[in-house]
Formats: C-alpha cells, structure tokens, sequence
C-alpha cells in the first residue's frame, strides 16, 4: 500500500473530538492551539511552563497572582484539565484563560499539569503522570525543591486539588 495513502486512512472518527488514522497518527479537533505563558493584561496573574520530567515530557503550567505582600504564602491549588484524558491541555485558550481568572480571585498559586493524554498513551499514563506531578510539587514542602515559585510562593499545608473532569475539590495538608 503507498504510505501516503496510508498516512491518510482513517481507522476512528471521534468527530468532533479526535481522528485516529492507519498509521498511528492522532488529530485533535478541538482544544489544540497554543496559549504562550505571560502576565494576563486584565488579572495581572504570572504564568510559566515547567519541566518536571524530560523522561516522559511532563510538565506543568505555574500560575502566581500580582502579589501584595510578597512574605506571605499563598494558598497551592492544584489543578487537572478536562478532556477525558485525551483532550485539550493546560496550554489551550480556556484552562489557560480560566486558570488566569481563577488565580486572581481567589488568591491563589496553582500548577496545571499537562498529563500525557490517550490514545498515544493509554491510562494509566495520565494517572502516573498526575502521580509524579504531586510527588513533585511535594518535593517543596521543605521550601528546598527546584522550583522556586513554589518553594517562595505557595503554602503547601493549604493545598487544594481540582479534578476538572469530576467537577470534585479536595483540600489537603502534606502533613
């Protein structure tokens, strides 16, 4: 079979989320652009993207509110994108957009983690992946980790987390 023609066999339509074709490639429909990291014009809320493990490519997108007093901790929140575990991500328009906004009204420092998604990756992947994120972030608790927004700015006895997919909040300490 010519491998152009196979390249473009569609084997799942998923319309209007994905495509799955032949040869392995996945096209998303929606939820694909890219919103670059920057200070939100109308929050003033910071946003930086962060690698916590080259190995698998996971990394999270960190957001910090304008700070009024810069030597008080802000509460963490921790949050998972929807998308079914195989849609959008933390980079698209509206978690980045929602995040922003989120960020500034409750006063908050939150890490966006950017699973891998399927089909590419099967679950567990993203579980394993939002697994290594919070064993991440928990390697700040000392204010001793690698990334210094959390280690300054983030209050890890006053952690929440948010599963956007089940729509549930969950509030813990690391003690």
């Amino acid at each position: 079979m010519d491998p152009a023609a196979m390249e473009e066999e569609l084997v799942h339509d998923f319309s209007p989320f994905f495509r799955i074709y032949k040869e392995g490639r996945v096209e998303r429909l929606m939820g694909t652009e890219f919103i670059p990291t920057s200070v939100d014009p109308k929050t003033g809320v910071e946003s930086k993207d962060v690698v916590v493990s080259p190995e698998i490519g996971l990394s999270v997108r960190l957001y910090a509110p304008k700070l009024h007093n810069r030597n008080q901790k802000l509460p963490l929140l921790v949050y998972f994108h929807g998308g079914a575990f195989c849609l959008m991500s933390p980079f698209c328009a509206i978690y980045h957009n929602y995040l922003n906004t989120l960020v500034h009204e409750a006063n908050v420092v939150a890490v966006s983690v950017e699973y891998r998604r399927a089909p590419e990756h099967p679950l567990p992947a993203a579980y394993d992946d939002s697994w290594t994120a919070l064993k991440w972030i928990a390697s700040h608790v000392n204010g001793d980790g690698p990334e210094d927004w959390l280690n300054f700015l983030a209050d890890l006895d006053n952690v929440y987390l948010v599963v956007k997919a089940l729509a549930v909040i969950y509030h813990t300490t690391w003690a």
